[in-house]
């Protein structure tokens, strides 16, 4: 795990344009409500800001007839700022779109990866902010396996792109903590501002030409050097590794962040420890969510979703009757009551899951859920 020790910190982070930062033209590229906060954060400050690339308005609704303006389209719009939304980022019609604003300088905070043609464009380069302490948790969820996997230190990083994924020079890295009962949504509130401020501060150094910048490799051990050289080797797309479902991962190694889908957001319960087992859950709390697939008694198969929970070690030595079993194929944990929780018992004590939700259901306590439920002869399964 990362350690305040190893971790390079920028000067202070109070960014206002002026001189150099104020005339510099910027295109902010990103999409979701993250990327955002460093947006209202240059338009505040009066950087000058020509232009944001986003994502293509999104269907939703029952009948996927109603389109959704992103939440950075939708503050660039009501600033006047223009929005330029491609379907392909090599399409030349975009191209000579983004070429006519003439940006000296672009930003790129939760967007997509561009292509060399995009990133090479403007003559002082195009810096990524991302949310973690590079080198470790490159890909697209880093702020959820920072948790999953117990850090107690994330942070935010800046650096320049290039033609692989979150590879590039870095130009500044920022530590955050990350509390024992942070869920990533906490985590995510306090690294979108300092992420902003951080976007703004970089903006300053390539302005005045401070910038200094450090290659990757010189912040990973020999290990992590060969392991990031053979995973470059074996893929060139953050895609890479993005379907594993295992949870355990290496402290002393590189740690990836790959996508969150169904499959690697399922509570293995035979995989875990306590410990292991509450990491994980507020490591997908509130979004995607952790699930797990509730059996009752008469056989009914539900998924449930759990936010938080909470360890307990007291209980061990009653092992509340329950221990893993099998069958077929299927890893079975049955469940007690204990503390007004659900509790699953795992090989070093017990979870309590305090906060739940059943598919079609409302988000709840766990206690308001057993004032309508009976637990007798009810197991997680795993699927």
């Amino acid at each position: 795990m990362n350690t305040a020790s190893q971790i390079q910190t920028a000067p202070s982070l109070t960014g206002r344009a002026g001189g150099e930062s104020s005339s510099i033209r910027i295109v902010f590229m990103g999409t979701p409500e993250f990327a955002v906060e460093s947006l209202r954060a240059l338009v505040e400050n009066k950087y000058n800001v020509v232009a944001v690339v986003t994502m293509p308005d999104k269907p939703v609704g029952r009948h996927h007839d109603v389109l959704q303006a992103s939440p950075v389209k939708q503050y660039a719009v009501e600033h006047g700022i223009p929005v330029l939304q491609p379907e392909r980022l090599k399409d030349e019609t975009f191209l000579e779109q983004l070429r006519s604003y003439q940006a000296d300088l672009q930003i790129v905070v939760a967007f997509r990866m561009l292509p060399e043609v995009v990133w090479a464009m403007p003559p002082k380069g195009t810096f990524n902010l991302h949310a973690a302490l590079l080198p470790q948790y490159r890909g697209a969820a880093p702020i959820n396996w920072a948790v999953i996997n117990g850090e107690t230190v994330t942070g935010v990083t800046t650096f320049f792109l290039d033609h692989d994924i979150d590879t590039g020079r870095i130009i500044h890295r920022v530590p955050a903590p990350i509390a024992d009962t942070d869920t990533v949504g906490d985590v995510y509130d306090r690294l979108m501002v300092l992420g902003a401020e951080l976007v703004l501060r970089t903006v300053d150094d390539i302005a005045a030409g401070n910038v200094q910048t450090v290659e990757q490799s010189e912040l990973m051990t020999n290990d992590e050097q060969r392991m990031a050289n053979d995973e470059s080797k074996d893929s060139s797309s953050s895609e890479c590794d993005v379907h594993s479902t295992s949870t355990h991962r290496p402290s002393s190694s590189l740690n990836p962040a790959p996508k969150l889908f169904k499959e690697n957001t399922e509570i293995r319960w035979h995989e875990h420890t306590v410990k292991s087992a509450y990491d994980f859950i507020r490591g997908l709390s509130p979004y995607p969510g952790a699930w797990t697939t509730l059996r009752t008694a008469d056989g009914k198969e539900t998924q449930l979703k759990v936010f938080f929970a909470e360890k307990d070690f007291e209980n061990g030595s009653q092992t509340l009757g329950h221990e893993q079993s099998v069958e077929g194929e299927q890893s079975v944990f049955p469940l007690s009551v204990l503390h007004s929780s659900m509790a699953v018992h795992l090989r070093d004590g017990n979870l309590c899951l305090t906060d739940i939700q059943l598919a079609g259901k409302r988000r709840m306590s766990a206690s308001d859920f057993l004032r309508g439920a009976h637990l007798e002869g009810a197991m997680l399964v795993e699927k």
